[in-house]
């Protein structure tokens, strides 16, 4: 049995429409003519079980999925939640009044004081300043593929590597796709398998970086304020770095051959570490 094939059997009565065909697969179901729910549906047990121990432990934080039920079946898990909307922040119009809403739950994440891994390791600050010279060292390999400068590489070893506070629950991959908007302009964060403890500024980085690449820097400032906390610009430029020399670093390591445009990344982490 496949993946529809399992949630056509859960459901059979249903209207099932495929939202997202990737490692995990995702369905709209619609009940009853219109009560709709999310079914997700994962290939390795353990996703799922990351996933809904994430989503049970921030019930009630606003923003957040409700789990509906789920299940096993096979060597397949599926998890049915709500349905948090058709639209993502990454591919409707820019609205700062969303994104600073966005900003919020971003921040009522971290606020929380959720349980939301269950790892005997956190990420703290001693894993990122390792993390981030094993990172940087490593893309020297590859810098010519980027057509990247060996200076802005020994710049980014010297500059002053990410500040990081106590990890918090984070969410780890921000981006404004992962932002799903419903009709009503209710903002929901989705996909949250990959959830652990982490600082908070490399969830806040991520995701006001993002913004400000595919929204514009007014973006970046709507998202900042919803989440109500500041960060000296050096510090928000070495996290930048790190996070475009990751993204960098895992295209260069997971793709053969072409790796396609990738001239922004080189961009962002050239002007993070050089200065603009």
């Amino acid at each position: 049995m496949d993946a529809r094939g399992l949630v056509e059997s859960l459901y059979p009565n249903s209207r099932i429409r495929e939202l997202a065909a990737g490692a995990n697969k995702v369905y709209r179901i619609t009940e009853n003519e219109t009560d709709t729910s999310i079914v997700k549906v994962y290939p390795v047990l353990s996703r799922e079980k990351r996933e809904q121990h994430a989503l049970e432990v921030l019930a009630g934080v606003d923003g957040i999925p409700t789990i509906h039920n789920h299940g096993v079946e096979g060597e397949m898990a599926w998890l049915k939640m709500s349905d948090a909307g058709s639209w993502n922040l990454a591919s409707l119009p820019k609205n700062l009044e969303m994104i600073e809403s966005a900003g919020k739950i971003l921040r009522g994440v971290h606020s929380s004081r959720a349980e939301i891994t269950d790892l005997a390791l956190e990420i703290d600050s001693e894993h990122v300043l390792s993390h981030y010279r094993s990172v940087i060292n490593r893309l020297g390999r590859f810098r010519r593929r980027f057509g990247m400068d060996k200076a802005v590489l020994d710049k980014a070893l010297e500059i002053e590597p990410p500040l990081a506070t106590d990890p918090v629950p984070s969410h780890t991959r921000p981006l404004p796709s992962k932002f799903i908007v419903s009709e009503e302009n209710r903002v929901t964060l989705v996909d949250w398998e990959w959830a652990t403890l982490s600082p908070p500024e490399s969830d806040l980085t991520l995701a006001v970086w993002q913004f400000a690449t595919s929204n514009g820097e007014d973006a970046a400032a709507a998202f900042r304020r919803g989440y109500a906390a500041e960060l000296p610009e050096s510090r928000y430029r070495s996290w930048v770095a790190y996070h475009a020399a990751m993204m960098m670093l895992e295209a260069a390591e997971v793709r053969d051959g072409r790796l396609g445009d990738l001239s922004y990344l080189v961009d962002d982490l050239t002007e993070a570490v050089m200065g603009g």
